[in-house]
């Protein structure tokens, strides 16, 4: 049984980013895929698709090099199950000075630090990127 599946997440982009893999694949869920469409958004990966395994489905992320190197330098998990970190809105972090990016679990779902400012929202600082 896994007890934070969204770190289970980030931690296999990490690995696969350090073998320089073009793909990585992990078990689907909603909360995945709009992490994932955060990444895409924001430019840190190629792309994401949804594949049927015939169980509960998998979802599969395209990395992104830069002169073989992956444009996702760190990423790390802020809040954790055993200890949640809420944010208001003037306490949202700047991620290196806004180059990097930080996820919030809003009322509005899940924003990025720019988004969740100009929503004027805060909320569940879920991961950061850079």
């Amino acid at each position: 049984m896994m007890t934070d599946p969204i770190a289970d997440m980030l931690t296999r982009i990490r690995n696969a980013g350090q073998a320089r893999l073009r793909r990585v694949d992990m078990p689907v869920s909603k909360l995945k895929t709009e992490i994932a469409r955060l990444l895409k958004e924001n430019h840190y990966i190629h792309d994401y698709k949804m594949l049927d395994d015939g169980k509960h489905g998998v979802l599969r992320l395209y990395l992104k090099y830069y002169q073989d190197k992956p444009i996702i330098r760190e990423l790390r998990r802020v809040s954790k199950p055993g200890l949640r970190r809420y944010v208001g809105v003037s306490e949202i972090p700047r991620v290196r000075n806004g180059l990097g990016m930080a996820i919030l679990s809003t009322p509005r779902g899940l924003l990025n630090d720019r988004a969740a400012r100009s929503a004027r929202v805060g909320g569940e600082l879920l991961a950061i990127v850079w």
